[in-house]
């Protein structure tokens, strides 16, 4: 698992956001200059409430989605540093698929609530990617399911008690995974049935991409000198906000 958060180009002026408490839960959250009703909830990878992740909820709010997210980490910090990567991997040891998700429904609760939003999707990276693959097999209120090189392996970790294949399948919304095709982490036929997964749904647009010769976590800048991993990102992620536009902005 790498360094995975990708940086956003979507306006000129990006919005600035803001540490928050929500339901006891920290967060960051940034939202548009004008009104919306459009959100998205993001959920980390490894990196947790990094300066990348940051800047993605800055770039969609500017994009008019309000953006809130998790903090995988609840409270301790987040970095884009690659040497706190190891530190970064026992914490994920110690997540909890139930609590974290119920988490996640508390953080949507306030979405809905307080923020006034109508529509809700949810996107992740790697760890991220599956939380939001559960939650969107889980939670029937998401408007979309954005899942980026979703770390879902052939051998599951002892925490990982959910399966992410059989929530994929049970997905309502528009769902789109973006899977590298030099993945370290994932392999090919993990991805094949989390394609499978989505494909077996009789509701709900099925949306997958594969970007040949990219690795794992791709997005993050720390990996784009491997010039694929740079393309692979710039290529995906004006898609990327384009469907989330469409699907939660209507």
């Amino acid at each position: 698992m790498a360094n995975e958060i990708s940086t956003p180009v979507t306006a000129d002026v990006p919005c600035a956001g803001e540490d928050v408490t929500v339901a006891g839960l920290n967060a960051y959250l940034s939202r548009p200059r004008e009104a919306s009703t459009g959100g998205m909830l993001l959920l980390p990878s490894i990196t947790g409430i990094s300066p990348q992740l940051r800047e993605l909820a800055d770039g969609l709010a500017a994009a008019g989605v309000n953006a809130l997210s998790w903090d995988i980490w609840r409270g301790r910090p987040g970095s884009d540093d690659p040497s706190q990567m190891e530190t970064q991997f026992q914490w994920a040891s110690e997540l909890d698929d139930e609590s974290s998700l119920t988490e996640m429904g508390r953080l949507l609760d306030h979405m809905f609530g307080e923020l006034g939003c109508r529509r809700v999707g949810v996107i992740g990276w790697c760890i991220g990617g599956r939380f939001a693959l559960l939650l969107g097999g889980r939670d029937s209120r998401m408007a979309n399911v954005v899942a980026y090189h979703p770390t879902v392996r052939d051998t599951p970790a002892p925490n990982h008690t959910l399966d992410a294949t059989k929530f994929t399948a049970r997905i309502a919304a528009p769902a789109m995974i973006l899977y590298p095709g030099a993945d370290e982490v994932v392999s090919v036929e993990s991805f094949h049935r989390l394609q499978t997964a989505l494909n077996s749904r009789t509701t709900g647009p099925s949306i997958a991409h594969v970007y040949p010769g990219a690795g794992h976590g791709f997005t993050a800048r720390a990996q784009h000198h491997n010039p694929v991993n740079k393309a692979a990102t710039d290529l995906s992620w004006p898609q990327v906000t384009a469907f989330i536009r469409a699907t939660t902005l209507v």
